[in-house]
C-alpha cells in the first residue's frame, strides 16, 4: 500500500498529474480539487494516494487532504460508485458542501457531478447518512489550524489543507492562507487562494 507520494510535480493533465519520486514518475488520478491545490510544475509536493488494484490493473489515485481521502474511500463503498465517479463527485463539491448534502439528503446537489444520475446520487445520500460521523469536517481534520472566520468557506478550507499537506505547520498554513484571503476577498476560488498563499508563506 503506498499512502502519499511526496516528490516534484512533472506534470497535470485534466484528471491526473505525474509526480517524480526519486527519479520515479508516478500517474496519479485525481479531482480537480486537488490538481489545483498542487502548485505549479517543477515545486515539490505531497499527495494522499489510494491504491486501487484489479485483475488487470494496479492505478494511484491523489488527493491534496486526507479528507477527501476519506470521502473518496466511502464514496466508492456505494455501489455503482467507481473511482472515476467517486472524483467526479470531489470535483464538483468540496469535503463540506458534500457533508452537508448528504446530512441534508440532497440528492441534488450530489446529482451536480458529472455521471451521476437522480438515481446514483439517491442511494449515495440514503447510504452514506449514517456513515459521514466517521469524517471529522473541522479545518484541524482537514490540515489546517484555522481560527473559526477561516472554516466558514470550503475553498479556504481546502487551501489550508492544501499547504498542510506541502509539510506547512497549522500556524504557518492559517497565516498565509489568511493573508491571501484578506487581498484576494471572500468570493477567492481555490486555486487563486493557494497559489497566493504559496507566495504569501514564502516570503
Amino acid at each position: 500500500m503506498i499512502a502519499h507520494l511526496k516528490g516534484l510535480l512533472v506534470s497535470t493533465g485534466l484528471d491526473q498529474a505525474v509526480i517524480d519520486v526519486g527519479g520515479v514518475g508516478y500517474l496519479v488520478g485525481m479531482s480537480s480539487r486537488s490538481l489545483a491545490a498542487l502548485g505549479a510544475v517543477g515545486e515539490a509536493v505531497t499527495v494522499h494516494t489510494e491504491m486501487l488494484v484489479g485483475e488487470e490493473f494496479i492505478r494511484l489515485v491523489g488527493f491534496a487532504s486526507q479528507t477527501e481521502r476519506d470521502w473518496f474511500r466511502l464514496l466508492t463503498g456505494v455501489q455503482g460508485v467507481g473511482a472515476r465517479v467517486a472524483l467526479a463527485i470531489l470535483s464538483a463539491l468540496d469535503p463540506a458542501e458534500l457533508h452537508r448534502a448528504i446530512a441534508g439528503q440532497d440528492k441534488a446537489m450530489v446529482a451536480r457531478a458529472n455521471g451521476v444520475g437522480p438515481k446514483l446520487a439517491e442511494r449515495i445520500v440514503r447510504e452514506l447518512k449514517d456513515r459521514i460521523g466517521t469524517i471529522a469536517t473541522s479545518p484541524l481534520a482537514m490540515g489546517g489550524g484555522a481560527a473559526p472566520a477561516l472554516a466558514a468557506s470550503g475553498a479556504q478550507a481546502d487551501a489550508l489543507a492544501a499547504l498542510a499537506s506541502l509539510g506547512f505547520k497549522p500556524g504557518e498554513a492559517s497565516a498565509a492562507v489568511g493573508a491571501a484571503l484578506d487581498e484576494l476577498g471572500e468570493g477567492a476560488s481555490l486555486d487563486a487562494l493557494v497559489r497566493l498563499a504559496l507566495r504569501k508563506a514564502a516570503k
